[in-house]
């Protein structure tokens, strides 16, 4: 089996190519090891565009088009792959990216064409949910505005909330998406002994209260909660989910903490809700526009903590997570279990089933 490794700044080719060698050597040496954006910041913008607009916006990687015609896997991070990078890969049957999201990928036409699809849920679960745990304390204690007060020769005592400061102990958090992070946010807030709600419309009641939280509908989430912590995955048909409406029906004391897609946030209508101070405070690590622009109303509030979108940006979570997709990929070709198969359905597609075939003898 050929093999197309594309990394990017983020994570490089480098290390997909030791993951592929460790899990899935066996299966094929003929390796093209390139990265497809090795600039940081135009990786930022790229992959955020593709976030908002689909991987089609995206012309196909010089690599995909020298070396794509006889390749038959493609693994990646951010690589956008479209139809034209398809069109490119006649043979391709296997395409692997080391993220949760896929909004990168066109999954509808690789479904199509019999192309299988596998990404790596929950490889930055852990980093994500210590985060936004980081963010709900960081908010409402005002640690970062403490300390960026002291940097600048203030010892601040008094803030937006200084009348409300709340501890986390007795108080409600709502999670809107309970999938890996949205667990682990649960688990770890478990400590705190705080009441914990969930809006998921995937997961049934009996899962949610096995964590020790409570399945309800986002209304009654929204209106009772004195945290929301945001982390469904972005869709088409949830997109702007949480507007102007539903920010209203949130508590004057309550946060807002978002370390999830911020497609999934009217943010004109967040900011506004902070300025009027409708809400007490959010949080915030993602941002339609990345970096923030200058004249974002967030930078002239002082009820909301800023991130440079790091939440599920560790060592460990990066490091790890192409070795997390080659063993997933590895094991389906050897077992036919996975866990990370996007699209099932490829696999009763005959093409597909006898290219497997032949890759099994």
């Amino acid at each position: 089996m050929k093999a197309i490794l594309l990394g990017d700044a983020m994570i490089g080719g480098a290390g997909f190519q030791r993951a592929w060698e460790k899990h899935m050597g066996r299966y094929g040496s003929d390796l093209v090891v390139n990265d497809w954006e090795k600039d940081w910041g135009q990786l930022q913008y790229r992959r955020l565009e593709v976030e908002k607009r689909g991987p089609e916006i995206e012309t196909v990687d010089e690599t995909i088009l020298k070396e794509g015609q006889d390749a038959q896997a493609l693994m990646g991070l951010f690589v956008p792959v479209s139809s034209k990078v398809m069109d490119a890969m006649p043979k391709l049957r296997i395409v692997g990216v080391s993220r949760a999201g896929l909004e990168n990928v066109n999954v509808e036409e690789a479904t199509r064409r019999g192309i299988l699809v596998f990404n790596v849920q929950g490889r930055n679960a852990h980093a994500v949910s210590d985060f936004a745990v980081g963010m709900m304390l960081a908010e409402c204690r005002n640690i970062a505005r403490a300390h960026f007060a002291i940097r600048n020769g203030e010892w601040r005592k008094t803030f937006t909330n200084s009348d409300v400061v709340p501890e986390l102990h007795g108080r409600t958090v709502g999670l809107v998406g309970f999938g890996h992070i949205g667990r682990l946010v649960a688990k770890k807030l478990s400590g705190f002994d705080v009441k914990v709600v969930v809006y998921d419309p995937y997961t049934p009641k009996e899962a949610i209260k096995e964590l020790g939280a409570e399945k309800v509908e986002l209304e009654e989430l929204l209106k009772n909660s004195d945290f929301v912590s945001v982390h469904a995955r972005l869709t088409s048909e949830n997109k702007g989910m949480i507007g102007e409406h539903e920010i209203g029906l949130m508590k004057p004391t309550a946060y807002f903490i978002n370390t999830g897609r911020a497609g999934l946030v009217d943010q004109d209508a967040l900011a506004k809700a902070l300025g009027d101070k409708k809400i007490m405070g959010a949080a915030l690590d993602v941002f339609y526009t990345e970096p923030l622009p200058a004249d974002s109303p967030f930078m002239t509030l002082d009820n909301v903590t800023l991130t440079t979108h790091i939440a599920g940006t560790t060592a460990d979570a990066l490091s790890n997570s192409p070795f997390l997709l080659m063993e997933d990929v590895a094991k389906f070709l050897e077992e036919g279990d996975s866990r990370f198969i996007v699209n099932r359905q490829v696999l009763q597609d005959e093409g597909f089933k006898a290219w497997l075939a032949s890759v099994r003898l």
